[in-house]
């Protein structure tokens, strides 16, 4: 990509003040900052709200042998006014903690969500999920496992967790990619990266 390098970095931002503005299941802080403009000099300063989330991890499951996709069905309480109601087909998800490392964090989270250890995990990518507005960096990874018993209701009850396993053809997910049911980045990002990645999952395992 031609010109890849940004004009400016970190050394371009001023942050004045930085406040909790709230703090329960996340947090929110509320910045005051200021930065270089392109056509050169500094910008007013500015107050912006941050939701603070980190790092988080997902995975698409899928199963090469025979030609299965796995997801989790729960409830999103940001999908109250969706079309198909409040429960999203999705990956497996989680946050990471302080210190931790992603690909630690998604093996227990796959364990924890759908009651599977991967036979293999390949990195897809990360990206911010929406960067103006929370700092949340999500890694997404494909498990692959065999998913012919797949299924069942899991989750942490602590966590008020209360999360279902599908299992599906691949191409029945497909077909149905842009329907609605699965209009989550990861998801929607996950199975794109199945759809070029296929054939090549299959061969390994021939």
């Amino acid at each position: 990509m031609p010109d890849s390098k940004p004009q400016y970095q970190h050394e371009a931002v001023e942050v004045e003040a930085r406040d909790v503005v709230y703090q329960g299941f996340f947090k929110m802080e509320k910045l005051r900052l200021r930065h270089r403009l392109f056509a050169g000099g500094w910008g007013d300063y500015i107050e912006r709200e941050l939701f603070v989330r980190g790092d988080a991890v997902a995975a698409i499951l899928y199963d090469p042998r025979h030609d299965l996709i796995g997801l989790v069905e729960q409830f999103r309480v940001g999908a109250l006014k969706e079309e198909h109601g409040p429960w999203c087909l999705e990956v497996v998800a989680g946050m990471t903690k302080p210190g931790e490392n992603p690909d630690e964090v998604i093996l227990r989270e796959l364990m924890e969500e759908a009651d599977i250890k991967p036979d293999k995990l390949e990195y897809i990518c990360n990206y911010l999920s929406s960067p103006g507005g929370t700092d949340e960096k999500l890694h997404l990874y494909c498990a692959m496992s065999d998913l012919t018993n797949a299924g069942g209701v899991h989750g942490l009850d602590e966590e008020g967790e209360d999360i279902k396993v599908r299992v599906y053809t691949a191409d029945a997910v497909f077909d149905a990619m842009l329907g609605g049911r699965t209009n989550n980045a990861a998801t929607v990002i996950g199975l794109q990266w199945l759809q070029l990645n296929r054939e090549r999952l299959q061969k390994v395992e021939q």
